[in-house]
């Protein structure tokens, strides 16, 4: 018996350590996906083998490779690189002295540093990128920090709000469960290659607590975080998703339960004080002042059971009771609503409105928008491919031996508002109502033409976008800027994201010609492809752990952390992102799934969803490529800044890839 356990433990050792040398191979990334190396092949089916038949979630966790650090002159030659384009001469030239000047002082020093922290660390960038980006932020989490989601495009399965909710509410539930017990498959890239899954652990049952100089996440597990909390009318209710055999209860009784929470909260409402309506204001509040009134009014008695009750939530669930005008003023309401109803805090809000139409608003910290994306792509596929609705548009009743146990009926929370807490709420409300109508979002649908024709074109549909960005600002400005594309490192261990530096030289010397307007097509033409092959290296590369900016950021803190003062890492740290820019991942499940680019899918795609500006002055541009036809975009800025206009930039976007479209053949395009 205790041989056969020794040689167990050993053979599941000696697999941990032989797929983890096999990840760390990454020719197959620079390969053409239709001309992969038999080296490469061979490569694919062991790690296959190794992997095993049918990995759980976590499996392969322990077999990623730790992330490596970057040789400090080839960071410092990338980054001399990307500021070319962005830099006069005389600016180039000191950031280029200041650049070797800290090379041959304290660079290596620090780098020595980094290379000890990666030996023993998972990530040797993660933990602080969380703590020091995200957690240390004091600004608020609306619009600055947390994202949002949309559901289909044109399409909507019921216009029952509580059936809806019910529905998806309760495949979220599933997944949580599934997660829970290790049971969700792993995501592979092209089938084969595991990336990290560390990040689902925290989508549910986690809270961003306010602290006034640091911000903690806190994680419960399914013992503690047995409940969902449900806004409706400015009013919270305490729901349980169990019932007294453990589980989760059926889509019929949820639909009856939110049914009877609307019903209580219509009821009630005229009631309760505009400011108990309103607590979820102080969520929106910068860092420190949140965690103040918190410390003060909710640490003590009724409101403090009340928080707790909020903090150990599955999740949120808000039904709202006004419909969207249109598709740009139903990302606002879930990106920030009306300043009194996302509980920000929250990993997740799940957002229902009286015609049936959902999304989600997210906290950032936690997790990474693919992850939480691969969970509510789930939901919303299952709405695609089953039948979840009656034709009256009521879900589906459970089936006939279907016996739910005793279950918990909600509970209204009640909120302890003194004279004090009134005012601090309504000062809430007004500070984040200002920050809301300062926000200019616009979601606009390219449907000329999508990746198909890019792909033909033997450009990457990405490098593509990225840079008819480019020229699409220097047309709106007159000048280049420095421009963020996130990408993900989770082909290592507690890998989070990496900035692809988008602005390139390459990219900068064909929007100077498209501009200029002189040369050939041919010739425009080459170089757009040049700039595109450019672009997927540094995307690939930023994959691979060998991107500029966490390793800067890496050495930045470790800096600071030794007493170090480094203007060159001071300076290249606080340069703007004037565009900050993301492409969102689209069919991340991968079996048993329609082709969404059949015409009878095509309206049940999701338009993803998109975040705030990071830069006051600049634009935040999220986009998705769900078919081959169309491009759906995201364009935020704000209204206080005389240079930035959403509606304008994607208008002139729209025109910059119409013209680089047409210099693959002479067709044209139709108005």
């Amino acid at each position: 018996m205790g041989i056969s356990f020794i040689f167990f433990i050993t053979l599941m050792k000696v697999r941990q350590y032989l797929l983890r040398i096999l990840l760390a191979y990454r020719g197959w990334m620079y390969e053409n996906v239709r001309e992969v190396s038999l080296k490469t092949k061979l490569w694919g089916l062991t790690v296959k083998f190794v992997s095993g038949y049918q990995p759980s979630l976590y499996s392969c966790q322990r077999s990623l490779p730790r992330m490596p650090v970057p040789p400090l002159d080839e960071t410092l030659s990338k980054l001399l690189d990307s500021l070319k384009p962005l830099c006069s001469e005389e600016e180039f030239k000191e950031y280029a002295k200041q650049a070797n000047d800290f090379e041959s002082s304290i660079g290596p020093r620090l780098q020595r540093l980094l290379y000890l922290k990666s030996w023993w660390a998972p990530n040797y960038v993660s933990d602080w990128w969380e703590k020091y980006v995200y957690l240390m932020s004091r600004c608020p989490l609306l619009i600055n920090s947390n994202y949002y989601a949309l559901d289909h495009y044109k399409w909507t399965p019921t216009n029952k709000q509580v059936s809806r909710a019910a529905n998806v509410v309760h495949s979220i539930l599933n997944i949580k469960r599934q997660i829970d017990r290790e049971e969700l498959p792993p995501l592979l890239l092209r089938n084969t290659i595991p990336i990290c899954m560390a990040q689902y652990e925290r989508l549910f049952s986690t809270v961003r607590v306010p602290g006034e100089e640091i911000d903690e996440l806190l994680h419960f597990d399914s013992v503690e975080s047995r409940h969902i909390v449900v806004w409706r009318q400015g009013l919270f209710y305490q729901q349980s998703i169990y019932d007294e055999k453990n589980q989760i209860l059926s889509v019929a009784l949820l639909e009856k339960l939110f049914q009877e929470i609307i019903d209580d909260a219509d009821k009630h409402k005229e009631s309760v004080s505009e400011s108990e309506r309103s607590v979820a204001s102080l969520t929106g509040l910068p860092r420190t002042d949140w965690a103040r009134f918190r410390k003060e009014y909710f640490t003590s008695g009724i409101n403090k059971d009340n928080m707790d009750l909020i903090d150990k939530a599955v999740l949120l669930v808000i039904l709202f009771d006004k419909c969207p005008e249109n598709i740009s003023s139903k990302g606002k309401a879930l990106l920030h609503s009306d300043g009194r109803t996302l509980w920000s805090d929250k990993s997740v809000n799940i957002c229902f409105f009286p015609d049936g139409q959902c999304g989600l608003n997210v906290e950032h910290s936690m997790a990474d928008a693919p992850a939480m994306g691969h969970v509510w792509e789930y939901a919303m596929t299952m709405e695609v491919i089953e039948k979840r609705y009656l034709d009256n548009g009521q879900v589906m009743p459970p089936p006939k031996f279907f016996k739910q146990s005793n279950y918990s009926y909600p509970r209204r929370i009640i909120w302890d508002i003194t004279d004090a807490l009134e005012k601090e709420i309504n000062k809430a409300v007004v500070f984040n109502q200002k920050n809301n109508d300062d926000l200019d979002l616009e979601i606009v649908n390219h449907n000329k033409f999508g990746k198909g024709i890019m792909k033909k074109a033997r450009v990457s549909p990405d490098a593509f976008i990225q840079i008819a960005l480019q020229l699409a600002y220097y047309r709106h400005s007159g000048r280049f800027c420095q421009t963020y594309e996130a990408s993900a490192t989770r082909l290592y261990q507690n890998g989070r994201t990496e900035t692809v530096r988008s602005c390139t030289e390459d990219a900068a010397t064909f929007v100077r010609a498209m501009v200029n307007g002189k040369l050939p097509k041919e010739e425009l033409l080459k170089l757009l492809r040049a700039a595109g092959n450019h672009h997927q290296k540094l995307y690939r590369d930023a994959m691979n752990g060998l991107g500029i900016d966490r390793h800067l950021f890496a050495l930045y803190i470790v800096s600071k952390g030794l007493g170090y003062e480094s203007q060159f890492l001071e300076s290249i740290i606080r340069r703007q992102w004037t565009l900050s820019t993301s492409q969102q991942p689209q069919q991340q499940i991968q079996a048993n799934i329609p082709d969404i680019n059949l015409e009878p899918f095509r309206t049940m795609c999701s338009p993803g969803g998109g975040f705030g500006p990071v830069s006051d002055e600049g634009y935040g541009v999220s986009y998705m490529l769900p078919t081959e036809y169309n491009i759906f975009f995201h364009v935020s800025s704000k209204k206080s800044c005389s240079t930035t206009d959403s509606r304008k930039f994607a208008d002139i976007l729209f025109k910059s890839m119409d013209d680089m479209r047409l210099l693959f053949d002479n067709s044209t395009l139709e108005s």
